[in-house]
């Protein structure tokens, strides 16, 4: 999954719409569970986060390994909040005819909460009821916090992309996986929503050479997690997290593919978990920029670039006379950039925060940049890919100043994205179309990509 690399936090407008999935109040993390009360719920829609709504005595009750239709006994875990409860589930009264054995056994209804595995929070739910979840969620923070009516579905990922992976269970697919280490030595992932390791004894969602070599019945003492890493070029391997600085200059490397082409990148940096996740990503930017818009001259733009495979998707499209800048704050994955971004001569790769990066350019512009110059900046075309926090109010601004033609905008969080399209469309921009993709089969995640053009 595209995972948090730097934190932002968009402001949101928000308008009124249909009544849909619901988002919880805030993020929550890993607490204490309580020993509440038991009680029974109905539940009634998904909501943002893995979870399902129901309402108890006037209550909203967010309820954990549920889905919409069903009646479960549920037991209270957290009370914090005055307007809602948060439960896991017990036991299934009713089952709703979407819910299937549990794809990852050790994460089933059928253990104690506090023993069941975290990563596949919908792995009870029907591949393609996930999808469907997926997309509610999807259409209603559009609504709500973007003030945009839309119904996109979300897509499995095309056969030919998943090499291996089974489409019908969401298996298979993930060849990048963490593994915990407790207090003796004990791996696993950690349990739902703590930081409790639970022992396994499969891990389903990884591709199967990870899983064949999973050390899941080993102990390793005084390490703090156990990586797994399979490369789309070179073998899989078993890393041992000890908490160890390595110097920058001598971390391994390693290369992923991506049609014909391959990308150099840190083994512990930033890349999509799904095998077919790159490419989806690629095409899908690729046929999200209007050729019509694009000019490869202008002062086109990759913001959060990583190691450069959307500016290589965008050069790939258009062409050795793009000029496009990558734009990331980790030097490590800026350095990797350049070099894969190294076919195109008008391509470069900066370290630098992005919205300091844009602070410059609107400070810049602010100066009496000549004409020219400015509208190169009018005439880009810009992709971000922020981090699940989203792009934010401060980068949104910023870009607003710029107004560059078209942006494609990469989001692994409906709501962020949500929020950025709101204020996006505020400041002068139309969002033309999303895709949405099950990047993450049997969690809650999903991938969306979407085109926004200036309003002229």
């Amino acid at each position: 999954m595209a995972e948090p690399r730097r934190p932002r936090r968009p402001a949101a407008r928000r308008r009124s719409a249909p009544r849909g999935p619901a988002r919880p109040a805030q993020a929550h993390h890993p607490q204490p569970a309580v020993d509440g009360p038991v009680i029974e719920l109905e539940v009634e829609r998904v909501a943002h986060g893995g979870v399902f709504v129901a309402h108890h005595e006037g209550r909203v009750v967010f309820v954990a390994d549920a889905i919409p239709g069903e009646r479960v006994v549920a037991r209270v875990t957290d009370v914090q909040h005055d307007r809602y409860w948060r439960a896991e589930t017990l036991e299934v009264l009713r089952a709703s005819a979407d819910r299937r054995p549990h794809v990852w056994p050790e994460a089933s209804v059928e253990r104690a909460p506090e023993q069941r595995a975290g990563g596949a929070e919908f792995g009870h739910i029907r591949v393609d009821r996930q999808r469907d979840l997926k997309a509610e969620v999807l259409r209603d923070a559009l609504a709500r916090m973007g003030g945009v009516e839309l119904d996109t579905p979300v897509r499995p990922v095309d056969p030919a992309l998943a090499l291996g992976a089974s489409l019908d269970l969401g298996t298979g697919y993930r060849t990048r996986m963490r593994l915990h280490v407790a207090g003796d030595g004990t791996v696993g992932p950690y349990a739902a929503r703590s930081h409790t390791v639970v022992p396994v004894a499969s891990v389903p969602l990884a591709v199967p050479e990870l899983a064949r070599i999973a050390p899941i019945a080993e102990r390793f003492p005084g390490a703090r997690a156990v990586d797994l890493v399979a490369p789309s070029v070179g073998d899989p391997e078993v890393v041992v997290v000890t908490g160890e600085r390595m110097p920058r200059a001598a971390r391994p490397t390693i290369e992923e593919r991506v049609g014909d082409r391959r990308f150099r990148l840190d083994r512990d940096g930033f890349w999509q978990v799904h095998r077919g996740a790159a490419a989806t990503l690629t095409r899908a930017v690729q046929e999200l920029v209007d050729a019509d818009l694009f000019d490869p001259r202008a002062a086109n733009l990759d913001l959060y670039g990583g190691v450069g495979l959307l500016a290589a998707a965008i050069g790939d499209r258009f062409g050795e006379t793009v000029r496009i800048t990558s734009v990331e704050s980790d030097a490590r994955a800026t350095e990797h950039a350049g070099a894969n971004l190294a076919d195109w001569v008008g391509a470069r790769a900066v370290t630098v925060r992005v919205d300091r990066f844009l602070d410059d350019l609107a400070a810049e512009a602010g100066n009496g940049a000549l004409a020219a110059d400015r509208a190169r900046f009018r005439d880009a075309t810009v992709v971000l890919d922020p981090p699940r926090s989203g792009a934010g109010r401060h980068v949104i601004e910023r870009l607003a100043e710029l107004a560059p033609r078209q942006l494609v905008y990469v989001a692994c969080d409906p709501v962020a994205l949500a929020r950025d399209v709101g204020l996006l469309r505020e400041r002068g921009y139309e969002l033309v179309e999303v895709r949405a993709f099950d990047l993450f089969p049997n969690t809650h995640h999903v991938e969306a990509v979407a085109r926004l053009t200036a309003i002229v």
